[in-house]
């Protein structure tokens, strides 16, 4: 379990109480595990953050495939369990090879990947890795992407770093179900942790 408890709506400050009865409501329930658990302990902040997940999700032109390589690289950088289970297989339904998933989780030599692809792929191991990027893959990725796109990409990688650095200090995991590990791909289990985000898929 969390290192934090369930928050109840008593817990929370006057003040906040309409933000947190606003979550609740979105998932008609208490919101219990995932990131989102950790979250509501600040019910206006996790409100907010919803904003940009329903831009990414329902407004973003970033193409769906390119938003879960995105997801899945962000997870493995930062080896989060929980984010990594939740998306993988949304990964592979969109289209991102199993060679490159599979090899991606056990930190295997990655496959040739269409250029698209692989761009995003240069582009987050420099940033994850140096967190910086150098004129060459910046210059790839603008000119597939544009702007606006490469903007959107850099931002949700971080959003997903956000979510990952809370899942992984507040030790996340839905231990109630099973303890994770990288080297088992449940990717069949495509949708079981993910709704508990945000009450949808994210």
């Amino acid at each position: 379990m969390a290192r934090t408890p369930t928050v109840t709506r008593d817990q929370v400050p006057e003040k906040y109480r309409e933000a947190f009865d606003h979550e609740v409501a979105l998932i008609n329930g208490p919101i219990d595990s995932g990131p989102g658990s950790v979250m509501i302990h600040s019910p206006e902040m996790r409100k907010r953050a919803n904003h940009l997940v329903f831009y990414f999700r329902q407004e973003s032109e970033l193409p769906q495939k390119i938003q879960e390589m995105a997801m899945i690289l962000t997870a493995r950088n930062k080896d989060c369990q929980y984010i990594w289970f939740a998306h993988a297989a949304r990964a592979r339904q969109e289209g991102i090879s199993n060679e490159f998933v599979d090899a991606l989780r056990d930190k295997k030599p990655l496959p040739n990947l269409p250029h698209d692809e692989q761009i995003v792929v240069d582009y987050a191991t420099e940033l994850f890795g140096t967190n910086r990027v150098s004129d060459t893959t910046f210059k790839a990725v603008m000119d597939h992407f544009g702007s606006q796109l490469l903007t959107e990409l850099t931002t949700m990688m971080g959003y997903y770093a956000l979510l990952a650095l809370n899942v992984n200090a507040f030790d996340v995991l839905e231990a109630n179900v099973l303890k994770f590990d990288f080297t088992i791909d449940f990717w069949q289990l495509n949708r079981i942790w993910s709704v508990h985000y945000f009450g949808f898929q994210v």
